[in-house]
């Protein structure tokens, strides 16, 4: 099953994607109980939908975000990757002994997302900005301190994710050790719709899914890797970002940036910005077997508003 949200007549809709079309469900169907309802209500409501006999192109479909994550928790699974952008900061660098202890993540901007084939702005203040090949995943039933075993069953889907990052900005923000700010502050992209555990069975091995994904821009190839390079799988992330806490249905996670599956890390690599940074006018567009391709346009943004610098404290107040 591949669930969508689509434009109908200016509010988001359901639908399944079958093929090369769309059936669009009930109105008033939502994505996230759709996708965590039981086996037989999701039949009923796509049979339902049948009747109506309503079916589009989804050539002639406008996608929209597939659902508004509850929260988003951003892995960074791939060595290739972390190895890359160590070398920004030094060529001779290799990857920090901490990142092989845990699938650690952060937490980005749950409420930033933008929809499929919408524009991407550059945010105020970047120079160079850049695109981020994930995948994400998404939580359809709540637990705490899930064991390995068990998170599978709280999987509830797979979709795309694009993590657009301003990299001049998070090399100020890293300074402060406070983790990344405005760098991740401004659009995150999901879709193109949420593709359910089973369609990605038959790519299964083992506890990895052997998928390939490919990063380009402007139709000229950057990067692929496979899924099956991660690191920890995402059974594993569930568990670890379950542990003293509760995961619930609508919850996020990224897998992190394959390899080869950003600019930076290409620029740590080469040691110079090689690829160049995204500019106004490029078509980012990243591909999953089995799930689909997501495309994005990025363009010109605005100016940040200027602001003071810090102010001297008062004495003796």
């Amino acid at each position: 099953m591949r669930l969508a949200r689509f434009d109908d007549g200016g509010r988001p809709r359901a639908g399944v994607v079958v093929a090369d079309r769309l059936l669009p469900l009930p109105e008033e169907t939502d994505v996230l109980q759709m996708l965590t309802a039981p086996a037989q209500q999701r039949r009923r409501l796509i049979a339902e939908a049948e009747r109506a006999g309503q079916v589009i192109p989804l050539s002639e479909v406008t996608l929209r975000t597939p659902f508004a994550p509850r929260s988003f928790r951003d892995f960074v699974c791939f060595e290739q990757h972390v190895e890359g952008m160590a070398k920004l900061g030094d060529p001779g660098a290799t990857v920090m002994p901490q990142w092989y202890e845990a699938p650690h993540f952060y937490f980005t901007n749950h409420a930033a997302m933008h929809d499929p084939g919408q524009a991407i702005a550059i945010p105020p203040g970047c120079e160079l900005l850049d695109f981020e090949l994930e995948i994400a995943v998404v939580v359809g039933r709540a637990g705490r301190d899930l064991t390995v075993a068990q998170a599978r069953d709280h999987i509830a889907g797979f979709m795309i994710y694009n993590d657009w990052s301003a990299r001049d900005l998070a090399v100020r923000e890293a300074r402060l050790g406070l983790g990344f700010a405005k760098a991740k502050d401004f659009a995150n992209v999901i879709g193109p719709w949420i593709v359910s555990p089973d369609e990605l069975e038959p790519y299964r091995r083992g506890d990895r899914i052997a998928i390939e994904l490919v990063a380009s821009r402007n139709g000229e190839e950057i990067g692929r890797d496979s899924l099956a390079n991660m690191a920890w799988s995402f059974e594993e992330m569930l568990a670890y970002a379950s542990r003293g806490t509760w995961l619930y249905p609508g919850d996020v996670l990224g897998s992190g940036t394959c390899g080869g599956g950003c600019l930076a890390e290409l620029w740590g690599r080469n040691g110079r910005l090689e690829p160049r940074p995204c500019r106004a006018g490029d078509e980012v567009t990243l591909s999953a077997e089995g799930i689909g391709t997501l495309t994005n346009t990025v363009v010109a943004g605005t100016e940040p508003v200027s602001l003071p610098r810090a102010r001297a404290r008062l004495e003796g107040v």
